[in-house]
């Protein structure tokens, strides 16, 4: 009984570790804003500018999979003194809808990179849902919705706001 229980245990592991795991990049356009609980003292409008990383993406079923990511993206407003530069790491699960859709949803968080004492806090916590079309077996478009979960600003600040960003663009499988 030992045996088999030990046969059984090894089986179940070569399998965990013989998943098929890709890599690559991804990139595109932001179109950023941010969502604030009252009026604003300054014109709000949306920032347009870039995200650009790279991402695993590990197959648990031809249906079903996980992918981690390490992302730059500037966010934010239009005005400069919201603009809200974050290096990201979404964990997103995708399932796949038909041979060249798949559906991702998952966590974010991002750690603010660009400014000290503005105000804003350091950490960021979104939600992320998004779209990905696979146009050649290596290459696929995207469009991605992420929306923050608590106040970009800190507690003392009179203002209160949440990040919004669309991400389009591609990324590239190795």
């Amino acid at each position: 009984m030992k045996k088999i229980l030990l046969i059984l245990l090894l089986g179940f592991s070569f399998y965990g570790f013989s998943q098929d795991v890709k890599y690559g990049v991804r990139g595109g356009y932001n179109i950023s804003n941010l969502d604030f609980d009252s009026a604003t003292p300054m014109t709000n409008k949306h920032r347009n500018s870039i995200y650009i990383g790279f991402f695993g993406d590990i197959r648990f079923s031809k249906a079903v999979s996980l992918a981690p990511e390490l992302q730059f993206s500037a966010e934010g407003a239009r005005v400069e003194v919201w603009h809200l530069d974050y290096i990201q790491a979404p964990v997103l699960f995708k399932f796949r809808l038909s041979e060249k859709v798949r559906f991702a949803l998952g966590p974010q968080v991002g750690l603010k990179v660009n400014k000290v004492d503005d105000g804003a806090r350091n950490f960021a916590y979104s939600g992320v849902a998004g779209v990905e079309y696979k146009l050649s077996h290596m290459l696929f478009a995207e469009i991605r919705y992420t929306y923050g979960l608590v106040d970009v600003f800190d507690e003392n600040s009179a203002i209160s706001a949440k990040n919004s960003n669309i991400q389009i663009g591609v990324g590239y499988k190795f």
